[in-house]
C-alpha cells in the first residue's frame, strides 16, 4: 500500500492541475488548495486511479464510492495526465480478440435487444435533454462553420451542410435513419421541399417528432416511423439517405449488412450522408483504461466503433461508392464542451427532472453519469481518440450518358465546391439545392 501510494502521489504532482485526494481512512494526497478534490470510500477505487484506470474511477464516482468536488473542465484537464498508457492500442490486435469481439458483436445487436438499448439512452428523459441540448434538440456534432457561432447556430449550420452535401430538391424521397428528435427531418422538408420519413427506436423522440408534424402542419409530407432499419418497408426507393449519430449502435459485425440494407432503401444514383462516430485506432471497438467500459454500462449499452477505413470497406463492400469524406473531429470537441458546460450551469434542474422519472439514488447516479460522459467525450475528441466523419456515398446506376460530364458515372460535381458556397458551380447538373448557408 506504501509503494502505492508513493506512485500516486508522485503522479499527483506531475499533473498540470492541482489535485487533492482523500484515501479512505482519512489521510490527504496532493495539493491542499486544490481545483479538483476526490474523495475515496474505498481501496479498490484508489487501486484504479493509482493505475491509470479512469473509466474505472468513473464507474466509482457514479456509484458513490468515490466524491468528486470541482468542475469537468479541471478535471478532465488532470485525466490525461493519469493515464498510464495510450487509451487507443496499436494495430494489430491478436486474433482470438477480434474473434471473440466479432462474437460478442453478433449477439449484442439483435432486433430486441438493439431496441432496449437504445430506449435506456434516449429514453432517459426529453425534459433532461432539454436542459443542455440546443432548441431543436441536435443530440450529434455540430459545425461551427464560423467561430464565433454559439451552439444553437452551429447546430442549424450542420443541419444545412447535411442537406447541401445530399444536394436535397424540392420532392425528393429522403430517409432519415435515426432521425432523433427530428432537427434534420424538419429542416430539410421546411427549408429543401422534400418529403421526409425518420425512423428512431426511442418511444420519446417518436412521440415527440409526430407532435411537431402535427403542430407546423406537414402531415402527409414528413412522416416518422418507430422501427428498426432492417424492418423498415418502403413503397419506393428514396432519393437521399441520412444515417446521423446512428452507425454507432449498429455493431462492427453487423456492419456491412447495414450498409448493405441502406443501399437497398436507395435508388440508383442516390446519395447517402453516413455521419457518426469512428475510432481513433485501427482495431478498437473502444476507448481503453476502462472508459469504454463505462460508457457501455452507464450511457451506450451496445455501442461500438471502428475506424473510418473499416466503415470505407464495408460501405464499398455493399456496393456504394464514397465521393466525400471529412472529419468533423475539432467540432465535436467544442460541442460537447458546449453540452457539458450546460449541464454544469443547470445541475440542480437537472437533478430534479431526473427525479421525476426515478428515485433519489437512481437520479443522482444518472447526473453524475452523464457529468463525466459529457467532458470525458468532450476529452476524447480533443486528444483523438476518437473521430466524427460525415461519409458522401453514391449507390453507382451505371449510367454513362452524362451530357458534359464526359466519362463520369452516377451524377456528381466535380468540386465540392457546392457543398461551401451559396451559388451553383459550372459542372453540376442540378440547381444549386436549398437556402443560403447559416
Amino acid at each position: 500500500m506504501k509503494n502505492l501510494l508513493h506512485i500516486l502521489e508522485g503522479r499527483l504532482e506531475a499533473l498540470p492541475v492541482r489535485i487533492a485526494v482523500q484515501l479512505p481512512q482519512g489521510q490527504w494526497l496532493g495539493a491542499r488548495n486544490a481545483a479538483v478534490t476526490l474523495r475515496f470510500r474505498d481501496r479498490r477505487a484508489l487501486v484504479a486511479l493509482a493505475m491509470g484506470e479512469i473509466g474505472n474511477v468513473g464507474a466509482a464516482i457514479v456509484e458513490g464510492r468515490v466524491v468528486l468536488e470541482g468542475s469537468m473542465r479541471e478535471l478532465m484537464a488532470a485525466v490525461a495526465g493519469l493515464l498510464t498508457r495510450n487509451p487507443v492500442p496499436e494495430p494489430g490486435q491478436l486474433w482470438w480478440r477480434r474473434m471473440l469481439a466479432h462474437a460478442r458483436s453478433m449477439t449484442a445487436h439483435t432486433l430486441q435487444r438493439d431496441a432496449r438499448q437504445v430506449q435506456f439512452h434516449y429514453d432517459l428523459s426529453d425534459d433532461f435533454y432539454a436542459l443542455w441540448l440546443d432548441p431543436k434538440r441536435v443530440y450529434s456534432c455540430a459545425y461551427f462553420r464560423d467561430s464565433a457561432m454559439t451552439l444553437a447556430q452551429a447546430q442549424e449550420a450542420k443541419l444545412d451542410l447535411i442537406c447541401r452535401k445530399l444536394r436535397l430538391q424540392p420532392g425528393e424521397r429522403f430517409l432519415d435513419i435515426g432521425a432523433g428528435w427530428g432537427a434534420l427531418l424538419l429542416w430539410a422538408a421546411e427549408n429543401y421541399g422534400v418529403d421526409a420519413t425518420g425512423i428512431t427506436l426511442s418511444r420519446n423522440q417518436h412521440a415527440h417528432v409526430q407532435q411537431l408534424i402535427a403542430q407546423r402542419g406537414l402531415k402527409g409530407r414528413v412522416r416518422m416511423q418507430l422501427c428498426d432499419y432492417r424492418e423498415l418497408q418502403a413503397e419506393l426507393p428514396f432519393d437521399k439517405v441520412a444515417s446521423v449519430g446512428m452507425f454507432e449502435h449498429v455493431g462492427r459485425a453487423r456492419m456491412k449488412a447495414y450498409f448493405a440494407s441502406v443501399r437497398s432503401l436507395l435508388r440508383p444514383g442516390g446519395l447517402l450522408l453516413n455521419h457518426g462516430i469512428t475510432s481513433g485506432g485501427l482495431d478498437n471497438s473502444e476507448v481503453g483504461a476502462g472508459m469504454g467500459d463505462f460508457i457501455e454500462q452507464y450511457i451506450f449499452p451496445g455501442g461500438e466503433l471502428l475506424h473510418v477505413s473499416a466503415a470505407l470497406y464495408d460501405m464499398a463492400h455493399a456496393g456504394l461508392e464514397m465521393v466525400d469524406t471529412e472529419n468533423l473531429r475539432p467540432h465535436y470537441a467544442r460541442t460537447l464542451w458546449a453540452w457539458s458546460d450546460a449541464l454544469e450551469a443547470a445541475l440542480e434542474p437537472a437533478r430534479q427532472v431526473l427525479l421525476a422519472q426515478a428515485g433519489a439514488e437512481r437520479a443522482d447516479k444518472a447526473l453524475r453519469a452523464y457529468r463525466l460522459y459529457l467532458a470525458g467525450c468532450a476529452l476524447g475528441f480533443e486528444r483523438g481518440w476518437m473521430a466524427l466523419h460525415q461519409i458522401l456515398a453514391v449507390h453507382p446506376d451505371g449510367n454513362m450518358d452524362t451530357g458534359t460530364m464526359t466519362g463520369a458515372q452516377s451524377v456528381y460535381p466535380f468540386t465540392r465546391d457546392y457543398m461551401y458556397t451559396e451559388a451553383p458551380t459550372s459542372c453540376s447538373t442540378n440547381s444549386s439545392p436549398g437556402p443560403r448557408p447559416i
